[in-house]
């Protein structure tokens, strides 16, 4: 027999003693002022000031790749990018706010970590099948790594926007693209 609460004669099976199913049990914070121990629930309502409304899902693989494409995470045809990685506040086509994305250090990271793992490996194959001249093998790929960098950096930077668009973080989750429930 399952071991029981002795408070609530309840199971960690989540029945009761008696074989009917027990209530579920809502966490409490209990308040430590005086001598009172009240629990108290609190109100996610009043803390918000608004009751919380279900949102629509987004899509993540159509995020992340019209991020690739450095197009607009929502309708997918504006240009998300102005210049080389500057993101748009706005979509000039559907309106979306982009000045909400946090990328920071992400994709100069990814970039690394993606042209190290191309770059690596090719160096190894290069010098093992052809034994170049030092000069000339560091000439080449000193310029396959710029010239890999600078293609995948603006991408990556697309991908990032593009996940926290789609995962609705920081800031991107409130109200204001036209897919969102309520706006």
């Amino acid at each position: 027999m399952p071991a029981t609460s002795a408070q609530s004669g309840k199971t960690q099976s989540g029945t009761t003693q008696s074989g009917t199913p027990a209530k579920p049990v809502i966490p409490t914070v209990t308040a430590l002022s005086g001598t009172s121990a009240e629990p108290v629930i609190p109100n996610v309502t009043a803390l918000s000031g608004a009751p919380a409304v279900q949102e629509a899902p987004r899509e993540m693989t159509t995020a992340v790749l019209r991020g690739w494409r450095r197009r607009c995470p929502n309708c997918g045809s504006g240009p998300m990018l102005r210049g080389y990685l500057k993101v748009r506040d706005t979509c000039p086509v559907c309106g979306e706010a982009l000045h909400h994305h946090r990328a920071d250090d992400g994709p100069p990271y990814l970039t690394l970590l993606i042209v190290g793992h191309i770059i690596g490996p090719g160096m190894l194959w290069a010098y093992m099948t052809w034994e170049p001249d030092p000069f000339t093998f560091m000439a080449i790929f000193m310029v396959a790594s710029v010239a890999l960098s600078l293609f995948f950096l603006p991408r990556l930077k697309g991908v990032m926007v593009g996940v926290q668009w789609a995962s609705r973080m920081g800031g991107f989750g409130r109200g204001s693209a036209a897919t969102d429930l309520g706006s």
